[in-house]
């Protein structure tokens, strides 16, 4: 009834594209993500938060095809539009500085990686809190990288907190 390009159908399409790439089905979802990616940019323009959201699903999937070069280059391009459209610490600008983190560390760039996360989980700390799922995603990764960069003590600690408020956050859900 609205058609293709409306923002409502839009909005559907990148959760079904979700859908089905969680549920196995992921050719038909890769194509609707990034079918979904080129109309919101179409659309919406490059900067619109929607179509930010759907180049961070697009990113996560190149990465899952092993495409890490052009997983990264569009985590970055993401990264600095929602930076200058939404402001450094928005949740989503957030969530696109952690999907650039994993996809540096997917390079073997891990101080980068490392230096992002560490900005990311401390901006996520301030604005989620210290229990978000966000934050506890940011302070994975940061483990992730720590131990990649041979840092295995304080990756270890950290991963102990983390798994700490996990329990403690799913006692009181």
């Amino acid at each position: 009834m609205l058609g293709e390009d409306d923002p409502g159908t839009l909005v559907s399409a990148g959760s079904l594209a979700n859908y089905l790439i969680t549920l196995g089905d992921l050719e038909r979802g890769r194509e609707l993500a990034e079918d979904t990616l080129t109309r919101r940019r179409r659309v919406l323009g490059e900067d619109h938060p929607g179509t930010l959201r759907s180049a961070i699903d697009v990113s996560i999937d190149l990465a899952g095809r092993g495409e890490y070069e052009r997983a990264a280059e569009l985590a970055e391009d993401t990264l600095a539009r929602s930076r200058r459209i939404l402001g450094e610490s928005h949740p989503r600008t957030l969530t696109a500085a952690s999907n650039l983190a994993v996809r540096l560390g997917e390079l073997g760039d891990y101080e980068r990686a490392r230096e992002l996360d560490e900005d990311t989980l401390a901006r996520c700390r301030r604005v989620l809190g210290e229990d978000h799922p966000g934050t506890l995603v940011a302070a994975d990764n940061l483990a992730d990288h720590l131990d990649a960069l041979g840092e295995h003590a304080p990756a270890r600690q950290l991963r102990e907190d983390t798994e700490a408020r996990r329990r403690a956050t799913e006692q009181t859900d």
